[in-house]
């Protein structure tokens, strides 16, 4: 599994564990005792690293190469998922994929950004960064839910919405502003998810939700941090410092009332034990769905205005 750079020493660690083992199966000298030493070591240290992650920390996790995506979950939580293609005026953006499921026997219209995992997928994908075609291909899929009564859950990982020109060319910004509107005003109950990235109008695109959920080592945006200290401070290498001011982290969000929910990952991220996690997020979908189900639709509706209308504090 690929190294991040602040785990250097726990990965020396767990070298050394695996060397002495090695030594103890190859020779009749007994290990044991060292082994055990260093496996204490080892999840002493992984102990107080995990549980004091900075921002920039968890950025790096939430950007984890191996980090389970769109697929990696629809896999582990849906059942008889079709994946439905285009937005019915000629293009089908790959950055944003979805299509009718069941999570634990609910009908359900889940939808998603996609990075890939390989670099071909990556291309194909445009690494996860939707243009204004996946947009309205994600609305064609909203308004598909709303005229069959099914409730709507997005999984969102994205550095932001692509910010070529062909992008702005066709819309980029009026695409994700009939978005936000549409969602608010859907019938239906919808969930969203922020599973890695959640990056400025790229994400809250999906996210206009009922209840939104975040998994623990995931960051929310208004803009990256590179990006942020590129505006402030002319210099994109104080992305740290960018990271620490933005509030941009699970346990802050939750505080601000800026999301509902945390999920819970594995030590060390979601990479670690993708099936864990699954299961975890899972659970809190089926939660929230079954208590949003019982509201009819202009209470969903309502919820979802006043949700949103109440974010901020006014000051003179």
């Amino acid at each position: 599994m690929l190294m991040l750079k602040f785990e250097k020493p726990l990965y020396e660690l767990r070298e050394k564990i695996r060397e002495l083992q090695e030594i103890s199966g190859k020779s009749e000298k007994d290990m044991t005792a060292e082994t055990a030493q260093f496996e204490q070591a080892a999840k002493e240290f992984a102990d107080e690293l995990y549980s004091n992650l900075t921002p920039s920390q968890k950025i790096q996790i939430a950007r984890h190469p191996e980090r389970p995506n769109f697929q990696d979950f629809v896999d582990r939580i849906t059942d008889d998922y079709i994946e439905f293609h285009g937005d019915r005026q000629g293009t089908d953006d790959r950055a944003i994929v979805g299509g009718p499921a069941q999570i634990d026997g609910i009908s359900v219209m889940i939808i998603g950004t996609y990075k890939g995992k390989s670099t071909k997928d990556n291309l194909v994908h445009n690494f996860g960064m939707p243009q204004p075609q996946g947009y309205r291909k994600a609305l064609r899929l909203f308004k598909h839910a709303e005229r069959f009564n099914m409730p709507i859950v997005t999984l969102i990982d994205t550095p932001g919405a692509y910010p070529g020109i062909k992008a702005e060319e066709t819309a980029q910004g009026a695409a994700i502003a009939v978005n936000l509107a549409e969602l608010a005003k859907l019938k239906v109950p919808v969930i969203a998810v922020i599973t890695g990235e959640g990056c400025s109008g790229g994400a809250l695109g999906l996210a206009v939700a009922n209840k939104v959920l975040m998994l623990e080592h995931a960051y929310y945006t208004v803009i990256s941090p590179e990006g942020c200290a590129s505006i402030l401070w002319r210099d994109a290498s104080l992305a740290d410092r960018a990271a620490k001011a933005l509030k941009i982290t699970a346990d802050d969000l939750l505080k601000f009332d800026i999301i509902d929910d945390i999920i819970h990952e594995p030590q060390g991220g979601a990479h670690y034990d993708p099936d864990l996690t699954a299961k975890n997020l899972k659970k809190k979908i089926v939660k929230n769905l079954k208590e949003l189900m019982k509201l009819s639709a202009d209470e969903l509706r309502n919820d979802r205005y006043n949700k949103f209308r109440t974010k901020g504090v006014f000051t003179k």
